[in-house]
């Protein structure tokens, strides 16, 4: 009987239970079937430090190899480490992680040559449609060569390359803490800023997919209190926590308060477009603070809005030649990374930006939070459509206001805007709310919940 993927291939990646809903046997299909789809003559492969990791993309690679595919393994890296290896080989690659999920969870992030992202509309349906054939009539049949399967450390070259991006030698010296969740940051931040003018508190550096002290998800506050504790025991110059595969950071001030993405976004969008002359397109997705449009016109740029997900942002800047795009969750993408994510050299920017000058981290973040947003809150509905409709109708007919539905449904005043789309795989709304200040937010928001909750 043919494999039901249905809830094991998502819109961008492959995630779920090992073994339940997946296995090395059928990795090895993937495997086959990447390398079928894509053409590939060779392929790059990495995984993170899940128990399950090492021999779910071994089995991959058996599984390339036996259709006459080469394959080269980086071994344990950050999603954004393969990224890199992707770029720099042209290689297509597949990373082994479920980024912040619980430890019995694995997936594959998959990508072209030069990490060209592979979704549900560039590839991935092809895969699954392969996948769940080979598991009811067999095994695809091997090519006459089978593919040899080498190792390589690109560790030290992605460190090298970050570094070539972002000048941190001249900065005044910072106290860092840092906290790895027990994830790939743990890997890869010790070479990253080794040598640089940098004291680095290291916290849960040890790699451990089962994620001992918190979950590898910073977005959740519970999971940053540790970081925020220890910033201000230390009397630390910031804090960044990476997530489990190490491709998005977050940060905190020096008092431990959390700067938001949108900002962190602003930050770095100013510092792309001096680096490109006050010339050059930047994304946001339409959850990003109206603060990081405006950033972007007053530093030169040409800001551009898109739907919430990196499939989009990565097609948008392919298309309009973007030096930069950033989401509120807190994933940043650079030109000069292939258009990929990576929370690493985001948080060069941040270390850099700060260290070029003497104030403290709040004060300088601070011309970049202009606003006040409620974070994004998840309600569960049982008619996701039903509960949209409702809205643009309570919404529709009132005076000076803008409806859009690039993404779910935008509601936009001249003090506020919300947005409400559904989730891709659970039954939830999820709201994001932001007005000039903190009593019209509140209002805003408690507004739209009541329609979305009732």
């Amino acid at each position: 009987m043919a494999a039901d993927l249905s809830q094991l291939v998502k819109a961008y990646d492959v995630r779920g239970v090992v073994p339940d809903q997946w296995d090395e046997s059928l990795a090895e299909l993937f495997g086959a079937a990447f390398v079928r789809v894509t053409g590939a003559s060779a392929i790059v492969i990495g995984h993170d430090m899940r128990p399950s990791s090492p021999g779910l993309s071994r089995a991959f690679a058996r599984g390339a190899a036996t259709q006459g595919v080469d394959v080269t393994e980086i071994g344990l890296c950050s999603t954004d480490q393969l990224y890199y290896a992707s770029g720099a080989l042209n290689l297509p690659g597949a990373m082994f992680t479920a980024s912040h999920n619980p430890a019995q969870y694995n997936g594959i992030k998959l990508c072209r040559a030069g990490a060209a992202p592979v979704g549900q509309d560039t590839g991935l349906a092809e895969i699954r449609e392969l996948v769940e054939g080979w598991s009811e009539s067999g095994a695809p049949a091997p090519t006459a060569r089978t593919g040899v399967i080498t190792q390589r450390d690109t560790l030290e070259d992605y460190a090298a390359h970050l570094r070539s991006l972002v000048d941190l030698t001249s900065i005044r010296p910072l106290k860092v803490v840092v906290d790895a969740g027990n994830g790939m940051g743990g890997h890869t931040v010790p070479t990253v800023l080794a040598g640089l003018p940098l004291d680095v508190v290291p916290m849960y550096f040890e790699l451990d997919g089962t994620f001992p002290n918190h979950e590898a998800n910073p977005l959740d506050p519970a999971n940053i209190v540790d970081l925020q504790k220890r910033v201000r025991e230390e009397s630390a110059d910031l804090g960044i926590a990476f997530d489990g595969d190490a491709d998005r950071c977050f940060v905190v001030d020096e008092h431990g308060g959390p700067v938001s993405p949108s900002a962190i976004t602003a930050l770095v969008a100013s510092r792309e477009l001096a680096k490109h002359g006050g010339k050059g397109t930047v994304i946001h997705n339409l959850i990003t603070s109206w603060s990081v449009p405006e950033v972007v016109k007053e530093n030169g740029g040409t800001p551009v809005r898109t739907r919430v997900g990196h499939s989009f942002i990565k097609a948008e800047m392919a298309t309009t030649g973007a030096i930069f795009g950033g989401e509120h969750s807190a994933h940043y993408y650079f030109k000069d990374f292939w258009n990929a994510d990576t929370g690493m050299l985001a948080a060069l920017h941040v270390l850099a930006a700060l260290g070029g000058q003497d104030g403290p981290l709040s004060g300088l973040v601070a011309q970049y939070d202009r606003y006040a947003g409620s974070g994004e809150i998840n309600s569960t509905v049982a008619d996701q459509a039903g509960r949209l409709a409702a809205i643009k109708s309570a919404y529709e007919a009132r005076e000076g206001v803008e409806l859009d539905e690039l993404d779910g449904l935008t509601v936009t005043a001249a003090d506020w805007w919300f947005n409400v789309r559904p989730s891709n795989t659970e039954p939830l709304l999820r709201l994001n709310a932001e007005a000039r200040d903190e009593a019209t937010m509140a209002k805003v928001r408690d507004e739209a919940l009541a329609i979305i909750r009732s």
